[in-house]
């Protein structure tokens, strides 16, 4: 790795010391500090002239000055004569803001971008992008690395029997991403649509229309194509009631006090629904913004549908994700999975573990989830790893990252890193 500087920024150091370790080489030295107002100071302390620059710089709970502090280094880079300046970006910040939700809204994704093209950058590589047409935002080459191979190959040696388990989706906008991973494991695949506008009533109306449906088909002899098809659409779509976060069951009231009382234990369900829809866990405040760009803050009284399209009876279901930020409508889709749709078990898979405030603490407490598992592209404290390493699973991607500077500084292609690890095993 001659003429090549990496520089580790402050928002994940454990993450660039382990890409430079890989790469065998140390950490170029730069001093990064803060003055009393609140700048950031940046001073580089060796040469780059005419050397390939990396800057290793993810996203992390202080963004704002995580970002100013990327921007100054590549400035600063840019004005010691650096023949090239590329941003690893692990976990690109503001990722959930590349579009115009509402009038008047900004695009912040691509303002950001246009920061960093501005300050000097020649080159961005990022993973798992919230949506891949960010990269349009920007007017210099972006490496979007994929951490689907990594999640796969934990899947096939650590969960079992996974070649009958089901990736599901957590909301439509996801599917994409569920049924390429899915394809690549040659599996099958499932829904989850979680829908405001339907009220009690519609989902009486539906269940009801739902039996009926039943009925008829137990009615009518076997053997009519059109009618197993019709019946495995019935069984292959479950429908609950989502108040305050969680499933509750058919009888709970749909005005009343959040009590555990108020629910009916079911002597089906995998888990009783007792112990997890009691007191604490209803009467409790949660976030009621959704985890994805597609949902809307709504009141946390307000009750919700949940739908599955798919069947996952006595399979073990795969929620995946690119980003696991706020616990609500994971919880919400295991509880879902488990209690009534029958999954043996459940897993919550993602590259990005960003886990704002108690997310991890919730999904923790969970009694339908099983296993958290995500990629240490963004910064977690040891402490919390510690402490919730009985169902919280942290994978290592600074080979990915390190072999994507090792093949970017040499000119070698890097299309092997979209779709295998075999160049780094």
């Amino acid at each position: 790795m001659r003429k090549c500087k990496i520089f580790v920024g402050s928002s994940h150091p454990e993450l660039g010391k382990l890409v430079c370790e890989r790469l065998g080489v140390e950490p170029a030295p730069c001093t990064l500090k803060k003055f009393s107002n609140g700048e950031t100071s940046v001073q580089i302390g060796v040469s780059i002239r005419d050397e390939d620059v990396y800057i290793i710089q993810s996203a992390s709970p202080e963004v704002n000055d995580h970002i100013m502090e990327l921007l100054i280094l590549i400035s600063a880079c840019r004005g010691g004569s650096a023949n090239k300046i590329t941003a690893v970006i692990p976990q690109f910040p503001y990722s959930k803001q590349s579009k115009m939700k509402k009038h008047r809204g900004a695009i912040t994704a691509r303002m950001l971008a246009n920061l960093l093209v501005m300050a000097g950058a020649d080159h961005v590589v990022s993973m798992d992008l919230h949506a891949s047409q960010m990269q349009g935002f920007f007017t210099k080459p972006v490496d979007n690395l994929f951490g689907a191979p990594t999640l796969a190959r934990w899947i096939r040696h650590n969960i079992p029997d996974w070649e009958t388990a089901v990736m599901v989706s957590k909301n439509p906008g996801g599917t994409k991403r569920v049924t390429a991973l899915a394809d690549s494991l040659k599996i099958n695949f499932a829904m989850i649509h979680t829908d405001r506008r339907r009220t009690q009533d519609g989902y009486s109306k539906k269940k009801a229309l739902k039996k009926s449906t039943t009925k008829k088909l137990e009615s009518t002899p076997e053997g009519d194509e059109d009618e197993d098809e019709e019946d495995n659409i019935v069984s292959e779509i479950q429908t609950a009631r989502i108040v305050q976060g969680h499933v509750v069951d058919d009888d709970y009231p749909a005005n009343g006090s959040a009590k555990g009382s108020s629910t009916k234990a079911s002597t089906n369900d995998h888990l009783e629904r007792s112990s997890i829809l009691d007191s604490d866990v209803l009467g409790g405040s949660y976030d009621a913004a959704g985890s994805d760009d597609e949902d809307e803050p709504t009141s946390m009284n307000q009750e919700k549908l949940i739908t599955l399209v798919g069947d996952v009876k006595d399979k073990v279901a795969i929620i995946l994700d690119d980003m696991i930020d706020k616990p609500s409508s994971f919880i919400a889709a295991a509880e879902h999975l488990r209690l009534n749709c029958g999954a043996k078990a459940v897993y919550v898979v993602g590259t990005h573990g960003v886990f704002s405030d108690k997310c991890l603490e919730s999904l923790f407490e969970s009694k339908c989830i099983d296993k958290v598992v995500v990629t240490n592209t963004y910064p977690i404290g040891r402490e919390r790893i510690e402490k919730h390493k009985s169902k919280l699973t942290v994978i290592d991607v600074s080979p990915i990252f390190a072999e994507c500077i090792r093949r970017d500084h040499f000119g070698e292609s890097i299309s092997v890193l979209f779709d295998s690890l075999a160049a780094i095993e």
